[in-house]
């Protein structure tokens, strides 16, 4: 736009120029014609020959008009000189305006820069193809420079081509993915003002790495876990059925498990031993005063006492485990701080672990208890009957004894306890 204002103002100019030089020609040619008749005259009539000598001295009109044209037109030379390489004339008008319109090397400079600018950039192309020489649609075509900085991604067509535009010249890095292949990478360069063509991307398929981790069933291995509890002693004589030492690994407990576990636990001899234990003890401090003293006494208590700790087994053990899908073992932490260690021993009263193996209430013991404590109201004398304190002090004599068990299996019992065969 502005070289051809520029070409329109030099056309005007130099036509102007034109013309005044055809008109400086044509004064010049009148003038030539008077010269001559004026030397005709001299011949002709001597005596005007002096005024008309005066005459001459002096400027007719047409060598002042051949005089005017001919100054217009240095004039205008000069003035085209100092609009093309003054520099003050530059200056006057805008920078953009003076490089456009009036200096034709640097405008053509110009333009000579931005069309090399815009040929630096190329398109770069290529195609993915499978093991087969197949396209490979789909695939995840990522271009970057060197591995560092991603410059473009796209996906291949249904052909497997894909298409990069405006990439500025330089190293390139070609990242191919695809679904059941493996990645595959090429290096490539373009070069400035040209387009560059990748190699075929020819990609392999992935390779399937199938990990077999062999388990026995779970039911064989909660069978051999059972077998394994079922064996625990306290010194290789105690019963310590209900606890796991297997942790996470510790499979689940059957109800059919459960109630075998908990009528082994109440037919063991040291079980039935340690009943006696405690009848004797209640015998000499004289509890449950209304049984009296001697054999028979001691029989009923020894009845009583069996009985209170055979219900609350079977029920909180077996019975409530089995319908609320909890299971009875207390399961052997065996890490952090003691005060942790001791606080989840203690807390495992009121919390059990699930058959879905989450952490739970553990309702069935704390229920068993209960209920065992209601039994006792059933075969206790009459006399010692005390309605719900009897219940009450009955579970929570359970349940005490259920918490110190249970800090003694988290921090002594694991180390005593054997697996008699």
């Amino acid at each position: 736009m502005h070289a051809k204002k520029f070409l329109n103002l030099l056309t005007y100019k130099y036509l102007l120029a034109m013309a005044l030089v055809l008109a400086n020609g044509i004064l010049h040619a009148f003038l030539l014609v008077e010269a001559i008749a004026a030397d005709q005259q001299k011949t002709a009539i001597a005596a005007d020959q002096i005024p008309e000598m005066r005459l001459n001295r002096n400027v007719k009109p047409r060598q002042r008009w051949a005089l005017i044209t001919t100054a217009c037109f240095f004039v205008l030379v000069e003035l085209d000189a100092l609009a093309l390489c003054s520099p003050a004339q530059g200056q006057v008008q805008p920078a953009e305006q003076s490089r456009a319109e009036l200096c034709v090397p640097k405008a053509a400079s110009v333009s000579g820069d931005a069309a090399k600018a815009q040929q630096t950039d190329g398109i770069v192309v290529g195609k993915v193809i499978d093991p087969t020489g197949n396209g490979v649609s789909g695939a995840d075509v990522v271009l970057m420079r060197d591995r560092e900085s991603m410059l473009d991604e796209v996906q291949s067509d249904d052909d497997g081509r894909f298409t990069f535009t405006h990439v500025s010249p330089g190293s390139l890095q070609l990242r191919v993915v695809a679904q059941g292949f493996a990645p595959a990478e090429i290096p490539g360069t373009l070069v400035s003002g040209e387009n560059y063509v990748f190699p075929e991307v020819k990609l392999s398929l992935a390779t399937q790495v199938t990990e077999v981790l062999v388990t026995p069933p779970t039911d064989e291995m909660a069978q051999e876990q059972f077998k394994d509890e079922e064996k625990q002693r306290v010194f290789g004589i105690v019963p310590n059925f209900y606890v796991s030492y297997g942790g996470n690994a510790a499979a689940p407990l059957t109800p059919k498990r459960k109630f075998q576990l908990a009528l082994k636990a109440m037919t063991d001899p040291m079980t039935i031993g340690a009943v006696g234990t405690i009848a004797g003890v209640d015998q000499a401090s004289d509890r449950f005063s209304g049984y009296g003293q001697g054999w028979k006494a001691y029989a009923k208590r020894y009845g009583a006492s069996y009985t209170n700790f055979a219900s609350g087994l079977f029920i909180g053990g077996a019975v409530l485990p089995s319908i609320l899908k909890q299971d009875p073992r207390y399961f052997y932490k065996g890490t952090g701080t003691r005060r942790s260690r001791f606080l989840y021993a203690v807390s495992r009263v009121v919390i059990c672990k699930g058959d879905n193996q989450r952490w739970q209430p553990n309702y069935s013991s704390v229920f068993g208890d209960l209920a065992a404590g209601g039994l006792s109201n059933l075969y206790i004398p009459e006399r010692d009957h005390h309605g719900a304190r009897l219940t009450f002090e009955n579970a929570g004599i359970a349940m005490g004894t259920s918490a110190v068990i249970n800090v003694l299996q988290e921090f002594v019992l694991r180390r005593i306890t054997s697996r008699r065969e």
